[in-house]
């Protein structure tokens, strides 16, 4: 099992910057898909953005240009590079592992982002 521990979450004003890390118990490098998620009060778990083993990632059109995913593998560690924040991208931060073969998904405890003047 991989167990995900995130850090960088807090309040932040907008237009300005933060950084999430997730580090892993394990190694991450290549069987696992790794993403951050979000959820607001009310609403769906939503993808952010996603990165495999080779590098390829994905964003949502909602953060794309201003959102940066990236992962370090000798550390077993994501990070999720947060630039120009809205108030609109208020919620809660999960890392998520994919585990491509059989498609489980191992989460992180959260953690909160907060946007405001």
């Amino acid at each position: 099992q991989v167990q995900l521990v995130e850090f960088g979450g807090g309040l932040v004003q907008p237009g300005g910057s933060l950084r999430l890390s997730c580090a892993a118990s394990r190694s991450i490098f290549s069987s696992y898909v790794m993403g951050w998620y979000r959820q607001a009060p009310g609403k769906q778990r939503e993808l952010v953005a996603s990165i495999t083993s080779g590098g390829s990632t994905n964003y949502a059109d909602s953060v794309k240009g201003r959102f940066t995913i990236s992962r370090d593998n000798t550390k077993n560690t994501v990070y999720l590079q947060m630039n120009s924040l809205k108030p609109e991208d208020t919620a809660v931060y999960y890392c998520n592992a994919h585990r491509i073969i059989n498609e489980y998904d191992y989460w992180g405890q959260g953690t909160q982002v907060t946007v405001s003047s």
